[in-house]
């Protein structure tokens, strides 16, 4: 039917479009644009031509982590051994 069912509440209106402008010619590929985490989930795509085709696919999005904190413990003397720590949430 050209057209993409966003569910309810899923923000993802202005993020989703069709990778061919004519999904009747054989290729209804969609492109989600900007991904974040709370795009994880189980999306479903349903063809009908002179039948009905349906896939599932399951996205899952993972944060990007934190650039990491790190510091020395010890003292910089030559020939001694200090700790290096990094913490990233």
């Amino acid at each position: 039917d050209h057209h993409v069912n966003y569910g309810s509440d899923s923000g993802l209106q202005d993020r989703v479009t069709f990778v061919q402008s004519d999904p009747s010619q054989y290729d209804a590929s969609i492109r989600l644009a900007d991904l974040q985490v709370s795009d994880t989930g189980t999306y479903q795509c349903r063809v009908k031509k002179n039948t009905v085709a349906v896939h599932e696919v399951i996205v899952t999005v993972q944060e990007k982590p934190a650039t990491p904190q790190c510091w020395t413990e010890g003292e910089l003397i030559e020939g001694s051994s200090i700790l290096l720590r990094c913490y990233s949430r």
